[in-house]
């Protein structure tokens, strides 16, 4: 079977409306994120253009804060979208389990992907434990 997405979560003490904030704040994407964005322009009204490199593309973050879900969409090819899918669950006992899965893109190593999700699930737990 060929892997097309990697999952992984990551629990913090912080509680889940203040996780949503910071994941659906564009601005913070390259925070924890870098190897996707080195910056983030635009906001929610005008919509999110990503700068990585030379090379520029639109998100669309797609928000339901009562469900803790955050999913960062955009064009992959023609009439083609993905992207990765945020979900901050509420912990038993207080604080939140973040989940994130992202694509694993034709070409790429899956524990390539694994990785990288591991170091961004780590620097979002310390970001929102601030």
């Amino acid at each position: 079977m060929t892997l097309r997405s990697q999952t992984q979560g990551i629990e913090t003490d912080a509680e889940p409306a203040a996780v949503v904030a910071l994941i659906a704040d564009g601005h913070r994407i390259p925070e924890w994120a870098p190897g996707f964005a080195d910056r983030v322009e635009g906001d929610a009204q005008r919509g999110w253009q990503v700068i990585k490199g030379d090379n520029d593309f639109a998100v669309d973050i797609r928000v339901n804060h009562e469900a803790g879900t955050v999913d960062y969409v955009r064009e992959i090819g023609p009439g083609r979208t993905g992207g990765a899918c945020l979900r901050a669950i509420p912990r038993l006992g207080g604080g939140t389990v973040i989940v994130v899965t992202l694509p694993v893109l034709p070409g790429t190593a899956p524990e390539d992907v694994a990785a990288i999700l591991t170091e961004e699930l780590e620097t979002l737990a310390r970001l929102v434990a601030r």
